[in-house]
């Protein structure tokens, strides 16, 4: 048949276009070169990422409001969304490889009145079902259904890293707040035994028992601490309003419940950090990265396959008729092959390909940076939570030293040893000091909740 050795020839001279050129072998892999160890030489096989979040912080208050930020998040909301659109495009993209089937059912009616030669009728029914095909010689079709994937990956491995950062942006939130609880509760207690004082000097003065530099001293040192209450306030309205935001509420909408206590989630003193391949492997931005370069590799590799001539073969069959009721009787059938390909247009499609190349290139350098980043951001982050627990410790000791300076000092004044003015300094040292390991305590907290995050915890497969 005619038609049969001509789709042959075609198809001939197509497989002899095919060469074994890869258009992707001048992509270079990253060059990461990874240490030996996260940080010192650890080299754990665990790390405090495998644990779960939820078992991590423990605070039932914290856990419940890490849930709603991940339940009713809208970022969190519109990174799935994209997954969704991506995981579609994904599913375009891997049609591609297939063909394509329609089917068409028509009538018209046509008339034509040529000169000299009268009116005639032409009437056409039809009904054909149509296939058409390209061949994907090149690997173009390949490439972008791994293209498709790749994208779609990545904004999975997006999605996570956005809701680890949703997770460690609540509970460094929710620290503050029991921070600023716990320094308003200072504060307040500071401000009971300052007013006594007060009440005490004034007394001793209109008695005459004292100057009124002792006096004033006292009303100074308690309009100093009253201060402090209304920016505490301040801090903590604004704290509770940012995760009120996080869990999708308008601000004020309900009390933020916390524990009265400082709650504590502390692991050990040397946290398990994992070895370095493992890192690669938690983070998910580390991982979308890697996803970015393949969609990168798979855009070269569209690229250098569209410089190729393209095979395309058609098949079209059914019934075609002028006249209805014969319709059925009148088989009709289409076969056509073609190959097209470029002949002159002035380098758009190599400029396309080295622009391609081009582009993952810095996705291959933005990878390797990001690397680099995140051991950088890992191994501060242990540094950062080691030298928190340290300070921790010493501001427990200052505290209960000037708490002890504080009880002296009030026995001494007693006893006539000193005067107010000493007990007051003592007051004061003591506020600063309690406020100081507070915010140590949040501190270690905040820098334990930044090293989970920078291990990748907070997910599981």
């Amino acid at each position: 048949m005619k038609t049969t050795r001509i789709l042959t020839l075609i198809a001939i001279a197509a497989t002899m276009l095919v060469t074994s050129c890869s258009g992707v072998k001048n992509c270079r892999a990253p060059e990461l070169d990874l240490p030996d160890a996260i940080i010192d030489n650890s080299t754990d096989t665990l790390t405090a990422a495998d644990i779960e979040w939820w078992n991590f912080y423990g605070d039932s208050a914290l856990c419940a409001i890490i849930g709603k930020t991940l339940d009713n998040n809208r970022n969190l909301a519109i990174a799935a969304a994209h997954i969704d659109e991506l995981r579609q495009l994904y599913r375009i993209s891997r049609s591609e490889m297939f063909p394509s089937v329609g089917v068409n059912i028509g009538a018209n009616h046509e008339t034509n009145d040529y000169y000299a030669k009268g009116y005639v009728p032409d009437p056409e029914f039809d009904i054909k079902a149509s296939v058409s095909w390209e061949a994907d010689l090149w690997g173009k079709f390949r490439w972008g259904k791994r293209e498709g994937m790749a994208k779609w990956q990545a904004s999975v491995e997006d999605w996570r890293a956005l809701r680890i950062s949703l997770i460690a942006e609540a509970a460094k939130a929710y620290f503050n707040l029991i921070a600023l609880d716990n320094e308003l509760a200072i504060v307040k207690r500071t401000l009971i035994n300052r007013s006594e004082g007060m009440a005490k000097a004034k007394l001793r003065f209109e008695g005459g028992l004292t100057s009124e530099l002792v006096y004033q001293q006292t009303k100074v040192e308690y309009a100093t601490a009253a201060a402090m209450v209304p920016d505490l306030e301040s801090r903590i309205a604004m704290t509770e309003n940012a995760l009120s935001l996080l869990m999708g509420e308008y601000p004020g909408a309900r009390f933020i419940d916390r524990d009265d206590t400082e709650s504590d989630i502390q692991v050990s003193g040397e946290i398990p950090t994992g070895l370095p391949s493992q890192l690669l492997l938690r983070r998910p931005d580390l991982r979308a990265r890697q996803q970015q370069l393949r969609a990168a590799m798979s855009r070269v590799g569209i690229t250098y396959a569209e410089r190729f001539p393209s095979l395309t073969i058609s098949l079209t069959g059914g019934w075609e008729n002028d006249d209805l009721p014969g319709l059925l009787k009148s088989p009709f059938s289409y076969v056509a092959g073609a190959i097209t390909g470029p002949v002159f247009q002035f380098g758009k499609k190599k400029a396309r390909y080295k622009a391609a190349m081009a582009a993952y290139e810095q996705a291959r350098l933005s990878y390797e940076q990001r690397v680099l980043e995140a051991f950088r951001e890992t191994n501060d982050a242990v540094v950062n939570y080691r030298k928190a627990r340290e300070t921790t410790s010493l501001r427990t000791d200052s505290r209960n030293a000037a708490r002890k300076y504080v009880e002296l000092a009030e026995l001494q004044y007693r006893a006539g040893s000193i005067n107010y003015i000493e007990v007051l300094d003592a007051q004061r040292r003591y506020l600063d000091a309690q406020i100081s390991h507070s915010n140590s305590v949040r501190n270690e907290k905040l820098a334990l909740v930044e090293l989970y995050k920078t291990l990748g915890g907070g997910w599981k497969e």
